[in-house]
Parts: C-alpha cells; sequence; structure tokens
C-alpha cells in the first residue's frame, strides 16, 4: 500500500515518519512544501498524479495563527483550497483521505467536551480555513476521515512545551493564560492513532475527534513542565484579556474523544503521561 503524507517535515509528519519505520510493508511518500507546495494547485494535483497513492495523510497546514490574520489569501489557499483539490483527487481516483482539522472550528463557548456533531462557528482566519477544507472534503463525498485535535506538540518544531522549556529557563518570572481550557495533543499519538486506523479493519469515513485525555489549562500545561523539568521560575496565572493577539482564541476546547475510541478501538493516553513520554525523548536525543 502505498501512503502520501502532506506536511511531513511538520510536527505531526516527523512523527509518522518515525513510526514509519514499524511498518515495512506500506510504501511512504513523505512530501514536505519542497516536494509538494500547498500554495500551488497544479503542483498538488501533479505529485497525485505521478506518485498515485492508495492513502492520503492531509497534515500539511499553514499554523502561524496570529499571521493567519492578515495573510488570508494565503492561509485559504493551503489550509482550504489544497486540501479540496486533494479531496476531488481522492474521490476520482478511489483513493482513502486523513486529514487534519482543528479545534479552532469551534467558538470556544461551551462548557461540556466537544463532540462531532457540536455546531462549528471558527473566531479566526485559520479556524476559519480548517473548517472550509472540511466542508470542501464533505463535498468531493471522497472516502475521507477528517480527524480535529488540538494543542499539537512533540519533539519537533516550534511548540508550547519547547517555548516554555526555553522561557522559563531565560527568566525569572513568566506569565501564563489560566482561563482557556482543553487538553494538549502530543504528536506521536496523533501519528499512531492514524497509523492505527490505517492498519484496522474498521474505516469508516466521517469526522472524528482526538487529543490527549484530560482537562487542563495552558496555566496547568505550564505548571507541569516546570515540575517535570524541574525548572526554577515563578509562573503568574492571566486571563486572556491581559495577553492580547492578533487572532482570537476558544476558550474551551476540550474535545470528546468517544466516538474515534469507539470507532477504531484507539487507546488514547492521559496528557500527564505523553508529556514525561516527549520528556524522556527529548532528554535522550540531546
Amino acid at each position: 500500500m502505498k501512503i502520501l503524507v502532506t506536511g511531513s517535515n511538520g510536527q505531526l509528519g516527523s512523527e509518522i515518519k518515525v513510526l514509519s519505520r514499524n511498518y515495512p510493508h506500506y510504501h511512504f511518500i513523505f512530501a514536505d512544501k519542497d516536494i509538494m507546495p500547498l500554495d500551488n494547485l497544479q503542483e498538488v494535483v501533479k505529485v497525485l498524479d505521478s506518485e498515485k497513492p492508495q492513502i492520503i495523510i492531509s497534515a500539511g497546514a499553514y499554523t502561524a495563527v496570529d499571521l493567519a490574520e492578515s495573510e488570508g489569501d494565503l492561509v485559504d489557499m493551503i489550509n482550504h483550497l489544497s486540501v479540496a483539490s486533494i479531496a476531488v483527487w481522492a474521490k476520482t481516483n478511489q483513493a482513502k483521505l486523513i486529514h487534519i482539522s482543528t479545534d479552532y472550528v469551534f467558538d470556544g463557548n461551551q462548557e461540556q467536551p466537544l463532540k462531532e456533531d457540536q455546531p462549528t462557528d471558527p473566531i479566526n482566519s485559520y479556524g476559519l480555513s480548517k473548517l472550509r477544507a472540511e466542508k470542501a472534503i464533505v463535498k468531493s463525498d471522497a472516502d475521507a476521515i477528517v480527524i480535529r485535535t488540538a494543542w499539537v506538540y512533540s519533539n519537533f518544531g516550534a511548540n508550547f512545551v519547547k517555548t516554555m522549556i526555553r522561557l522559563m529557563s531565560e527568566r525569572d518570572e513568566i506569565s501564563v493564560i489560566s482561563d482557556q481550557v482543553g487538553s494538549p495533543t502530543y504528536a506521536r499519538d496523533l501519528a499512531q492513532a492514524i497509523l492505527d486506523i490505517i492498519h484496522s479493519q474498521n474505516w469508516e469515513k466521517g469526522i472524528y475527534h482526538y487529543s490527549n485525555e484530560g482537562k487542563i489549562s495552558w496555566y496547568d500545561f505550564a505548571m507541569e513542565i516546570q515540575r517535570l523539568k524541574n525548572l526554577d521560575c515563578i509562573i503568574n496565572p492571566i486571563p486572556t484579556t491581559q495577553y492580547p493577539t492578533p487572532a482570537r482564541r476558544p476558550k474551551f476546547s476540550l474535545l470528546d474523544k468517544t466516538k474515534i475510541k469507539n470507532q477504531f478501538g484507539i487507546v488514547i493516553p492521559d496528557w500527564k503521561v505523553s508529556l514525561i513520554e516527549m520528556l524522556n525523548k527529548e532528554t535522550a536525543t540531546n
């Protein structure tokens, strides 16, 4: 089976690359932005026509959430129109598609874990582009699984965990938002879940949610990072209003994972367990 992964140098793509070694019977094509530039629709289709994958993992995206507010056309091209082209190709060529979406398709005004059929209402350009991609996939009628995830981190790329470790090492005191609630996602766990879905016999198209188990704020996340790394830094909890950004963030992003667990038998680790695993890998590679 031939599996093409877009955005292969991103956090998720990099983790899939590591885990792919455990699946020698699959032929993986890792398409980074040089091989498959998602802002060039002709090139996207050209690569697909050339490689003819049976499964496409659509992990590439424009993820600079604040910058997205001023680069609307580029964000829409990469996050929406390229995905629409991939979905149409998948439908035409009888390929399966797994596309990664985001909790940012919601407005964050809920108080209960978010189910897949919860009404969407993005409050920033990034979230809107990802919602448009979801709708384009549905319209294409491709045999597609959409996985919404949240707060992604890993040993690869830039992310909250790495930023916190750096800031806590450089400063005596930092402030972290305490009124945005959700659960982080260790990209290695999500990558494994995707490969488990591909390997299973239970493929069922539709939208699913995935993040690690637990319910925390960014402040809680930072405090646990500090504890595990034994860093001497004061962390002050602050409300969102004290940290204005160009893009608004949803205040509530806790995803309900019942559907993905029931359909595919996915076992989802607790966020603290996965954070320890990631930090241990970081230590081993340093």
